[in-house]
């Protein structure tokens, strides 16, 4: 199941109005980037973090399984690289940018409830040696990710 669907059909089910949803979602945090599909990336140094939104982790619910990219493997921007499974559902990951994974977070592989409890810090997924900078151009930043929340779910 995309991602995006889910949350779209789950945030319906849920209550959860555009009015209401910039205040709840919002993390007030600059420097991250985020598509479409509720993924973010940070960056420091050419590496950039990976992880999924508040948004998204709270629409999944308690995550229960966690499959990341292999540390050297080449990923594309938009390129499914791993996957989330919730008591609510499967889901899967993609990458933003292109370039080749450094690391992965492998606490979060052993304790999936962390992307929960910390989806920006402690429950980020994987890291990315940027190979297309240019890429970044293509993602929002947190207030057009705050107004995509607003206008589309």
């Amino acid at each position: 199941m995309v991602l995006a669907k889910l949350l779209r059909s789950t945030a319906r089910f849920a209550g959860v109005t555009n009015c209401c949803s910039r205040a709840v979602y919002s993390t007030q945090i600059k420097g991250r980037l985020y598509t479409k599909k509720h993924e973010w990336v940070s960056l420091e140094g050419g590496i950039g973090t990976i992880g999924i939104s508040n948004y998204a982790q709270d629409a999944l619910g308690e995550v229960v399984f966690v499959q990341l990219p292999e540390v050297g493997r080449t990923v594309a921007a938009a390129e499914e690289v791993g996957a989330l499974e919730s008591v609510k559902a499967a889901s899967e990951v993609y990458s933003p940018v292109s370039g080749t994974v450094t690391e992965k977070n492998d606490a979060v592989e052993s304790s999936p409830s962390l992307i929960n409890k910390s989806c920006y810090e402690d429950g980020w997924l994987f890291k990315v040696k940027l190979s297309k900078t240019e890429e970044l151009q293509s993602l929002m930043d947190q207030e057009t990710y705050d107004k995509y929340l607003e206008e589309s779910h």
